[in-house]
């Protein structure tokens, strides 16, 4: 399974505070914000050197990031890496008996397929796999 750094997800209590830091204060450029409705969050991505930030804030209460949020605080939610072959990849990594929160894909933002390992399997941190369907289109600013 070849895989490589896509991005890094950080949960964030409020957007446009976040984008004061990181685009204001640090100068990432914001490449888009995308609402993902099935996850209850927004999102922005910002381009830093070949990876982006993912900041995600909760539109609704029993969101996975309002529920992250409520028990962690802000702060680093996820890194994801993006495969070739997710259903491939989930399979191999089920056969080795690591723990996925979803054994079978589903969609996510930008029109590709994602999966969870669970972080218990990956050394308490919360991996996001990522199979681009399409070649991507840039994201509405």
């Amino acid at each position: 399974m070849k895989a490589v750094l896509d991005h890094i997800g950080i949960a964030v209590r409020n957007l446009d505070e976040a984008l004061a830091f990181y685009r204001d204060a640090l100068g990432l450029p914001v490449e888009a914000h995308e609402d993902v409705e099935s996850q209850g969050v927004r999102a922005s991505f910002l381009p830093a050197g070949g990876v982006e930030l993912e900041l995600l804030e909760a539109t609704a209460p029993e969101s996975p990031i309002a529920r992250y949020l409520e028990k962690h605080g802000p702060g680093l939610h996820h890194i994801t890496l993006r495969v070739e072959d997710i259903a491939a990849a989930l399979a191999r990594l089920k056969a080795r008996g690591v723990r996925l929160i979803d054994e079978t894909p589903r969609n996510g933002a930008s029109g590709s397929l994602v999966a969870f390992v669970h972080p218990s399997s990956a050394h308490g941190v919360l991996v996001e796999l990522k199979q681009v369907l399409y070649t991507e289109k840039p994201r509405e600013a």
